[in-house]
């Protein structure tokens, strides 16, 4: 039975057997789904990618407000767009490690302050030109500018000096990091001529395509460059779009009528509909993402820290988890940081829901009157009814909430880090100092809670310092105890990624890091023959 099915696959692979008769001839060998859905994952990686053809992607997370300039992304279509065009020094990998990419190799001093980074020869720009250690360089002195207002800004903030030195590009820190490399495969941090000073909104880098079409909040294509350093892995298609379809239901009806290859953010509701057709892969994997609540901790009311503890004892976070998740994710504990962290901290008390001390917090705090909560459906899938549960959560404390449902277009740009409470998202980090430095450093320029503790500050640059594992593992603790007890973040829930594919899709991987196979997927992916 076994070689049977691994011949059938094959012919699957080589176009030459449906996959819906492949399903059926294993549905009557016995085989389960999960076990024939394997077997043609394996025969399509063993036959390899096919070349040619054009691949669609309809995409939640896409403003008429969105730029080229990497140092601006912030939701789901730049950062895939941006994984097509652009190029880092470094990336993750679905195991969390570390893969090259402009950068070759890399060394470090024993106390972590110098690191030496080899730049790859023979990788070039779409303008024609070669990359240098220069334009990696300026890109990193780019994003290092407070004016850049780059989301890379709290991560690159540490270096204290940057030089060329032949092949090499030299970085020395004010504080010992032993996570840089890390940090450096953050995916603002592309690398571009001159290092976009000239032109950062060009979309010129050294990715697998070229940008083609750029029309913000509509659609974005591109077309496969040939002189990309690493075509083997990468741009398999001749061309590649994605469509804006910030509605759930037209996302799912575009993939369901082949209008698209794939879609992002499944919602947790429908995903046992979409498993039922024909063709249809579901792809859903666990990882660092969360939902949250978000308070700026220097606006009023948010200022007080009754309130604050008053709204966080008032989320019913198991409900969360239960309606909104439907099983696909986890509960949280208002700090960022999952057990799929390195040096989690464990033996911290987990928040529950108590109306009774909610209803104590809130009438210590002295605030009178309705709290503003600002939400809209690109927040997160299920946003607007997570935003009704915690106004139910909060009417049993006497907290009333007025939910603000905010359009989708401008939600990024308008709202979110700029309105004192609102509903947002976080793919998560793939270490506990890069998810602190982007969004929880005083100097960080996406603190989106607004909370500014000197020492809190102190303990994420001692952390990055300690190479004591125990001893970096406590700081840790500290910094999550700081967050959770005083920061201006409810995080009720940790989600999975939730993405889907059409007929006919092969090369989709699942990556923890990020959703759409950490925004890599119609790269990696290609059409079946």
């Amino acid at each position: 039975m076994s070689n049977e099915l691994e011949f059938l696959s094959q012919r699957v692979a080589l176009g030459k057997l449906s996959r819906r008769d492949f399903l059926g001839r294993a549905s009557a060998l016995g085989v389960g789904a999960a076990f024939a859905n394997t077997l043609l994952v394996n025969a399509a990686k063993a036959a390899g990618p096919v070349k040619g053809g054009i691949l669609k992607a309809g995409l939640q997370g896409g403003e008429s407000t969105n730029s080229l300039d990497p140092a601006t992304f912030t939701s789901q279509v730049p950062f895939c767009f941006g994984k097509l065009w652009g190029e880092t020094m470094l990336e993750l990998s679905p195991e969390s490690g570390i893969e090259y990419r402009i950068a070759e190799s890399y060394d470090a001093s024993e106390d972590a302050k110098v690191w030496t980074f080899k730049i790859r020869k023979g990788v070039e720009f779409h303008n024609g030109k070669s990359v240098t250690p220069e334009d990696v360089v300026a890109t990193l002195e780019r994003h290092s500018n407070e004016e850049s207002k780059s989301g890379a800004l709290g991560v690159v903030k540490g270096i204290e000096s940057m030089k060329v030195d032949g092949d090499y590009v030299v970085l020395s820190l004010a504080e010992a990091n032993a996570d840089l490399p890390y940090l450096l495969a953050d995916y603002h941090l592309i690398v571009q001529p001159n290092g976009g000073k000239d032109a950062p909104d060009a979309g010129i880098s050294a990715g697998p395509y070229k940008v083609a079409v750029n029309e913000p909040g509509v659609r974005l294509g591109g077309e496969r460059f040939e002189n990309f350093w690493n075509a083997d892995k990468y741009g398999h298609a001749d061309q590649v779009e994605i469509i804006v379809i910030n509605d759930a239901t037209a996302r799912t009806a575009a993939l369901q009528s082949g209008q698209v290859n794939m879609i992002n953010r499944v919602e947790p509701k429908i995903v046992d509909l979409v498993k039922r057709v024909p063709g249809v892969d579901i792809h859903n994997v666990s990882g660092r993402g969360h939902y949250v609540f978000i308070m700026h901790c220097n606006t009023e009311p948010f200022d007080n820290a009754d309130l604050r503890t008053a709204l966080k004892l008032a989320m019913n976070r198991e409900e969360m988890v239960d309606k909104i998740l439907l099983g696909y994710g986890s509960v949280g504990n208002d700090f960022p940081i999952n057990a799929s962290y390195p040096l989690f901290p464990e033996g911290i008390e987990q928040r529950t829901y108590d109306p009774d001390q909610a209803a104590h917090f809130y009438k210590k705090s002295g605030h009178d009157g309705p709290v503003v909560l600002r939400t809209s459906d690109v927040a997160f899938p299920g946003a607007v009814d997570a935003a009704q549960l915690y106004q139910q959560s909060c009417a049993k404390a006497g907290i009333q909430i007025e939910v603000k449902r905010e359009p989708g277009d401008g939600y990024w740009s308008e709202v979110w880090n700029k309105q004192p409470f609102c509903e947002s998202y976080w793919g998560g980090r793939p270490v506990q100092d890069q998810m602190y430095s982007t969004a929880y450093l005083s100097t960080a320029d996406w603190n989106d809670t607004k909370f500014f503790d000197p020492a809190f500050d102190k303990i994420i640059i001692e952390a990055r310092a300690e190479l004591d594992e125990a001893k970096r593992r406590e700081l840790y603790r500290e910094a999550a105890m700081m967050v959770r007890d005083d920061g201006g973040l409810i995080l009720p829930m940790f989600n999975d990624f939730i993405d889907a594919t059409g007929p006919k899709v092969a090369g989709w991987v699942n990556d923890p890091n990020q959703p759409q196979s950490n925004g890599y997927a119609l790269a990696k992916c290609w059409l079946e023959s």
